[in-house]
């Protein structure tokens, strides 16, 4: 005696119902805690900020707070070689990957990529510096950015100068 089940089509729309719903829920968490970790960046940048002597308001302007940044623990010549960088490797990553394989625009991406993650670090470790932190700071700023700038702009890290 053999029984076969079939579905009916309110089963299965039902049932991809619930799927796409769980789904949904998903999304809506991850970008719910995306949300609170901005709100949380800008306050920090903007504690950071005024500790450094400028004013909070510049953190919340995207690329102009990204300079102020690099101003207030760097020199601002290299947020300009990071900026014009992203532009670049944005711009090669997007033709080096429809023509597959290892072609000349893939590997300038790449090279591009690894210039970015350098100078990044690099810059982590001037805002660490600035602060009056060290190599430790700068791997929690690399691997753990939310919490770390937290505890620079709320901590009783003061402010020592750009690290030049």
């Amino acid at each position: 005696m053999e029984t076969t089940m079939q579905l009916t089509n309110e089963q299965l729309a039902l049932g991809g119902a619930a799927v796409g719903g769980v789904i949904g829920a998903f999304i809506g968490a991850i970008l719910t805690v995306l949300i609170i970790l901005w709100i949380f960046q800008i306050i920090a940048f903007w504690k950071i900020f005024t500790k450094a002597g400028e004013p909070g308001w510049k953190s919340i302007i995207p690329i102009y707070g990204s300079y102020v940044c690099f101003k207030i623990s760097w020199k601002p010549v290299w947020f300009w070689v990071f900026f014009v960088l992203t532009f670049a490797y944005s711009f090669l990553s997007s033709f080096s990957g429809a023509s597959g394989g290892a072609s000349v625009l893939g590997i300038i991406s790449a090279i591009a990529s690894i210039a970015l993650l350098i100078i990044q670090i690099a810059a982590n470790y001037k805002l660490s510096k600035s602060f009056g932190h060290g190599v430790g700071f700068t791997v929690g700023l690399t691997l753990l950015w939310p919490i770390f700038v937290l505890i620079l702009g709320y901590g009783k890290s003061e402010y020592k100068g750009a690290d030049l």
